[in-house]
């Protein structure tokens, strides 16, 4: 059945997260809003991201707790058996259930909300629908949260089926034998570190030293210790060639100690995502594109030029997190609104940055990148997670945590690092940083014992030892 063309105050591409919550703002303010997915329906964090790969890191968690139980005394097998039949079972149920939840929410919108089908601009404030509801759409603004797609390098490209994406892996019904992992990123170690602890055979190849978005070089270092220490990591590989290889793919690489052959039933590519923006006809609305396929847009307002056309979510370049998402999801669809009130836009209310890696140690940043800073304005307090307490009581005694401090003022500025309850630390230090609490204010907040936020307290006080040095009142 063929939707017939039609006009509305709002059409939002796409029903992701982002989406969702443009819809949400959008219809305070008016009923005459569509929403156009081609589907699969379900958000990129319920269906192939945040949720499903929790749920094989889970299940990692489980079967490496349990193979070094003996460390503690516990008479438990060192080797447990792994079902992976099991474990792929689990995180494909737990999955739908979660994006379940998604479509009733859009399963209790009005009729005719949702248009299923790809869109692609015609016109300044046309679309045209290709799918299973054709026809075309005119708004008098558009919300574009189409979210972002896996980048495969050229050298990869000729691998057929046996290179797959993140969103491949939580549709597999068994665990593979092995799997090389191009990227050691946020994607690249969660999977890679996960399928690994579930007995998967797995090499992880990165280029020019980096692990995961960390950019402090102490950190890092201490970072990369880690994960060689588990797993097969070459963070500066020169991978030679990668080849179709039957029903495998045969890999050759050089490293100090020469040259290497292995052989993978999959290759596993992690080295980025690309914003969907360039498959939208957007030269029809007049819009340039970057290099990157994607537009100009004003980063308080997320309007593409003077427009009125919104990004969100994904479809922006930086900061593709899901708390990011809904909040410019639903500045979108107020900025959207605005548009047709003619009122002067609202601006982006920023909260302070923090991104966690959920591997085993994790990695967390919050605040000003070390990568970020100018040098010579700040001091770095550090603490190493080898010899803390309560880490080391947990077994889970590895790890660097660097805090960055302003040296006139003293405020925290920022923070890396890889070590035990990362996800937890990070959220004590985005809270303290966007009240922009000082060095000798967080030291004054209780800290428990034993805790790993002990940890924290060391390297404010190697912080405020540094700050007091220059001249910069703090007390320890």
């Amino acid at each position: 059945m063929q939707t017939p063309s039609r006009t509305v105050d709002i059409a939002i591409l796409g029903a992701g997260s982002a989406g969702l919550r443009a819809y949400r703002a959008a219809r305070e303010h008016t009923d005459s809003v569509v929403v156009i997915d081609p589907g699969p329906l379900g958000t990129t964090c319920a269906r192939v991201g945040c949720m499903p790969s929790k749920l094989l890191i889970a299940a990692a968690h489980a079967a490496h707790d349990a193979g070094r139980a003996h460390r503690f005394g516990a008479d438990i097998e060192r080797a447990p058996a792994v079902d992976g039949q099991a474990v792929m079972a689990r995180v494909r149920a737990e999955r739908d259930r979660f994006v379940g939840f998604l479509d009733d929410t859009i399963d209790a919108w009005p009729e005719g909300v949702l248009v299923r089908g790809r869109a692609s601009f015609v016109g300044p404030r046309t679309v045209a629908v290709e799918g299973q509801d054709q026809g075309r759409i005119t708004a008098k603004a558009f919300v574009i949260a189409t979210g972002s797609r896996p980048v495969v390098l050229p050298f990869l490209q000729g691998l057929g089926d046996r290179l797959i994406v993140n969103d491949d892996v939580f549709d597999w019904t068994d665990l593979p034998e092995s799997v090389a992992v191009f990227g050691p990123g946020v994607i690249g170690l969660e999977l890679g570190q996960a399928l690994h602890r579930l007995g998967v055979r797995l090499r992880v190849f990165g280029v020019n030293g980096l692990v995961g978005p960390l950019t402090d070089p102490t950190v890092r270092d201490a970072a990369r210790d880690a994960f060689s220490a588990e797993f097969a990591l070459h963070d500066d590989a020169r991978v030679s060639s990668v080849v179709r290889d039957g029903d495998g793919v045969q890999i050759t690489w050089e490293d100090a100690d020469g040259v290497h052959e292995d052989r993978f039933q999959f290759v596993l590519t992690a080295t980025g995502r690309r914003p969907n923006t360039d498959r939208l006809g957007l030269e029809h609305a007049g819009v340039h594109l970057d290099p990157r396929g994607v537009p100009s847009f004003d980063a308080d307002t997320l309007q593409v030029g003077r427009l009125p056309l919104f990004l969100a979510g994904d479809a922006l370049p930086d900061r593709p997190l899901l708390h990011e998402a809904i909040d410019e999801g639903t500045l979108a669809g107020r900025n959207a609104v605005r548009v047709l009130q003619h009122a002067p836009l609202d601006r982006l209310q920023r909260r302070s940055s923090l991104a966690v890696v959920f591997s085993d140690p994790g990695i967390a940043m919050v605040g000003h990148r070390h990568a970020d800073l100018p040098a010579d304005t700040f001091v770095t307090g550090h603490v190493s997670f080898d010899d803390q307490g309560r880490s080391r009581v947990m077994l889970r005694n590895q790890g660097h945590l660097a805090v960055y401090a302003d040296k006139a003022s003293g405020r925290l500025l920022g923070a890396e690092m890889v070590g035990p309850a990362a996800e937890h630390l990070a959220h004590l230090l985005a809270w303290a940083h966007q009240l922009r609490l000082t060095v000798p204010e967080m030291l004054d907040l209780p800290f428990y014992h034993p805790v790993v936020e002990e940890g924290l307290r060391t390297a404010l006080r190697d912080a405020c030892a540094q700050l007091g040095a220059l001249g910069t009142p703090c007390a320890a």
